[in-house]
């Protein structure tokens, strides 16, 4: 468990006295209009496929209600909406990033499915078994304390329902690992810097990525809040990694 001690010191903002969730709530709200622009040019648009291979795990169960965590500007409850779903919550700590996926919802006239709420991923305001499925995007690196999020997770998870994660991780064979270290470390930072108002944040993503448990390491710790049926599908060389268990 050293690398989620770790992880919960990684802060945006080094010289603040702000505490880790509160500096992350900071952070989106100065880039969110930025953030779609930029994830866009920092994953090549491979993020869109990455969304899409999500909303298909989710859909081979045909849920009826969905939780986004940490869905941010609102892409991946958009790409859920593809799904039967009846009813699709986005949740998120960042108002700055949901008042842009409300205005992108609202575009797309997908107001009537999709309801974007302000609220904590590790204190959620809903009922113990309340969705068919759950979604996290790039989040769960965000939470203050890794344990903690992943049993709100499973505490409003029904039973046999089904939990997504996609979220960044490491190339273990070479070449692709020393790219990754090198994209990571030098060109990302760069990207953020040149195109962001905030300066710390993309240091901040670039940092926490290099740290969080991947591959089998998360699967255990998942295993270890009570999730099953546990599977990892690497994408792109392992830049990237899905995630699906149940309850």
């Amino acid at each position: 468990m050293q690398k989620n001690k770790e992880l919960s010191k990684v802060k945006p903002y080094k010289n603040s006295d702000l505490g880790k969730k509160e500096q992350v709530t900071q952070m989106f709200d100065t880039i969110s209009s930025d953030y779609d622009g930029l994830n866009r040019v920092i994953s090549f648009g491979i993020d869109i496929k990455w969304r899409k291979k999500v909303v298909k795990l989710v859909n081979e169960s045909n849920p009826e209600t969905i939780l986004d965590i940490a869905t941010g500007t609102g892409d991946l409850a958009i790409n859920l909406a593809e799904t039967n779903a009846k009813k699709i919550i986005g949740l998120d700590i960042s108002s700055g990033m949901l008042e842009i996926g409300k205005e992108k919802i609202k575009n797309k006239e997908l107001d009537s499915k999709i309801e974007m709420i302000l609220g904590d991923s590790e204190n959620m305001p809903f009922e113990d078994n309340s969705f068919d499925a759950i979604t996290v995007a790039f989040g769960v690196r965000n939470f203050e304390t890794l344990e903690n999020g992943l049993k709100e997770i499973y505490r409003v998870l029904k039973t046999n329902g089904t939990f997504v994660i996609l979220e960044t991780s490491v190339p273990t064979k070479s070449p692709y690992k020393q790219g990754y270290h090198f994209y990571t470390k030098y060109i990302l930072p760069l990207i953020g810097k040149a195109f962001s108002k905030d300066r710390s944040a993309y240091k901040y993503l670039s940092e926490s990525a290099s740290i969080f448990p991947y591959g089998e390491a998360l699967n255990n710790i998942l295993r270890k809040i009570g999730f099953i049926n546990v599977e990892d599908f690497p994408q792109t060389f392992g830049v990237a990694t899905i995630y699906k268990s149940s309850k």
